[in-house]
C-alpha cells in the first residue's frame, strides 16, 4: 500500500532485500533486513527511497505487512502502471539489491500487542496490509482478542495473501474472514451498510476499528461505522494513493 511520503527527522538505514514473492498478478511482498532498525508497531508505515546513477532520487511510503521481527522488515507493494516507484519494486529488485528505508513512521493507526478489545478491520484492495500486520501481530503475541476482517477486492485473484487468510480464518480461534468481492460473481457489489452490520461488530462491544483503502472507499465505510453506531473516536483510517 502506498501512501503520500512522510518527511521526519527519522535516519535513512541501507535495506537489503532478502526475500520476495508475488501476492498476485500485480502485488510482491518484500522483505528487507535493516541492521539497526529499532521495532515497530502493526499499522506503521516507512518511506522507501531509491537513487538513480545520475543522483535523482525518488521516494515513497508504504505500509508494513508483517510485526517487528528483529531486523526484518517486510512491505507488500502494488504496482501502479505509470508509477515511478511501485514499478521497480515489483518487476526490478532482486534479492541482494538494496534501497534506502526510513521509519517507523505513523503513531495512530496501529494495534498493540496488550490491547484485548474485539478488532474490527475492513480493507479495500491493497489497503489489506497494515491490516495483515495486524492479524500477524495477534498471532505472534497470542492475543486473545477477536478479529473480524471484511476484505473488499475485486475478484479472488486480487486478494492478497490468499492462502495464509484462508489457513488462519481456519486455525486461528476468533479470527472470522469476510471476502466481499466488487466484480465477481452474481452477488458483486460495492461494501454496503448490510455487510458491515452483518460481518463487523454491533457497537455495543465498543470494537477498534481500523479501516484502510482508496479515499472513496474509506469515507464510506467510516460513515457506515457511525450511522451504524460506533463511536467515531474508536473508527481510526488510513487512505492511500498510487504511486
Amino acid at each position: 500500500m502506498a501512501r503520500a511520503a512522510v518527511s521526519g527527522r527519522l535516519s535513512w538505514r541501507t535495506a537489503t532485500l532478502v526475500e520476495a514473492r508475488a501476492e498476485n498478478a500485480s502485488a510482491r511482498t518484500l522483505v528487507f533486513d535493516v541492521p539497526g532498525w529499532p521495532g515497530h508497531l502493526a499499522g506503521q508505515h516507512v518511506d522507501v527511497r531509491l537513487t538513480a546513477d545520475d543522483g535523482y532520487t525518488a521516494q515513497r511510503s508504504y505500509s508494513m505487512s508483517a510485526p517487528a521481527d528483529g531486523a526484518r522488515v517486510e512491505i507488500t507493494v502494488q504496482t501502479v502502471a505509470d508509477g515511478e516507484v511501485s514499478p521497480y519494486l515489483v518487476d526490478v529488485l532482486a534479492v541482494g539489491d538494496a534501497v534506502e528505508l526510513r521509519g517507523p513512521i505513523g503513531g495512530w493507526f496501529v494495534w498493540r500487542p496488550e490491547q484485548l478489545d474485539p478488532v474490527l478491520l475492513v480493507a479495500g484492495g491493497s489497503g489489506v496490509v497494515p491490516l495483515m500486520a495486524m492479524i500477524r501481530a495477534r498471532r505472534k503475541h497470542h492475543n486473545r482478542s477477536v478479529f473480524r476482517l471484511i476484505y473488499s477486492v475485486r475478484t479472488p485473484d486480487d486478494v492478497y495473501y490468499a492462502d495464509e487468510l484462508r489457513r488462519r480464518a481456519r486455525d486461528d480461534h476468533g479470527l472470522e474472514v469476510t471476502f466481499v468481492y466488487t466484480r465477481f460473481g452474481e452477488d458483486a457489489h460495492r461494501i454496503s451498510v448490510a455487510d458491515v452490520n452483518t460481518h463487523g461488530w454491533p457497537p455495543e462491544l465498543e470494537p477498534a476499528c481500523f479501516v484502510c483503502g482508496p479515499t472513496g472507499f474509506v469515507e464510506t465505510v467510516a460513515d457506515i461505522l457511525v450511522a451504524l453506531g460506533h463511536d467515531p473516536r474508536r473508527v481510526r483510517t488510513e487512505r492511500f494513493g498510487p504511486s
